[in-house]
């Protein structure tokens, strides 16, 4: 059987639930539990590197580098793997969901001296899944950050406002429902955190593996 869908599956409410709450989470986790470095916040992370470089604090400089270059290696490589998986056992974006919960599992048991490498990986898998979750119906959508969600919810808003067309105040309520369910992921973040430390990844992971499996119902043919 497959699910009744709005074209894909994975542009549907059902699996950015998960993949959201995975985003919001992980940006928690890198900043509370990996040295305050943002996972999926890239833009803070280049201010913060600037800012090192100018006060000539190249150490600190390094943990904000690598996650950049990590992000933007991993945007590198899910591309490749939508360009070079066609129709195989497995969806290209379920094979980036799989590449996903295994980094999830191995940041788990990476010791805090080694943070810069727990972040790199977090912030690679954070890119694959920009790249792989970027539309809810029809919508571009961002799971791991929120200022393009909120200029484009505020946006339709306004639009709404000033044509009186509910198509705009329905985009518009979608785009603040991903921010909240975001808010949500980091606020799960932070508490669980506070319980299982490193290990509360796996958290995401879970999430990331329940969305892996509501996509097996989506129609590839």
């Amino acid at each position: 059987m497959k699910i009744k869908t709005y074209e894909n599956l994975h542009e549907t409410f059902l699996v950015l639930v998960f993949i959201t709450l995975a985003g919001g989470f992980q940006d928690a986790y890198s900043y509370l539990m990996r040295g305050k470095v943002f996972a999926n916040a890239q833009t803070g992370n280049i201010v913060l590197l600037f800012k090192n470089i100018v006060e000539l604090n190249f150490k600190e400089s390094i943990s904000y580098l690598i996650p950049i270059s990590a992000f933007t290696f991993g945007i590198y490589v899910a591309v490749i793997f939508e360009d070079a998986i066609e129709k195989k056992r497995l969806h290209w974006r379920q094979y980036i969901v799989v590449i996903e919960i295994i980094i999830m599992i191995i940041v788990s048991i990476v010791p805090e001296n080694l943070n810069n490498l727990a972040n790199a990986l977090l912030s690679f898998s954070c890119a694959m899944q920009v790249y792989a979750f970027k539309k809810i119906y029809g919508l571009n959508f961002a799971t791991t950050m929120c200022i393009g969600n909120l200029r484009s919810a505020t946006e339709n808003l306004s639009k709404y406002h000033i044509t009186k067309d509910r198509k705009y105040l329905e985009n518009s309520k979608k785009y603040y429902m991903v921010i909240f369910i975001f808010g949500i992921g980091a606020a799960l973040g932070n508490i669980v955190s506070d319980y299982f430390g490193l290990k509360s990844i796996i958290v995401a992971a879970i999430c990331l593996t329940i969305s892996f499996i509501i996509l097996f119902f989506e129609d590839r043919g």
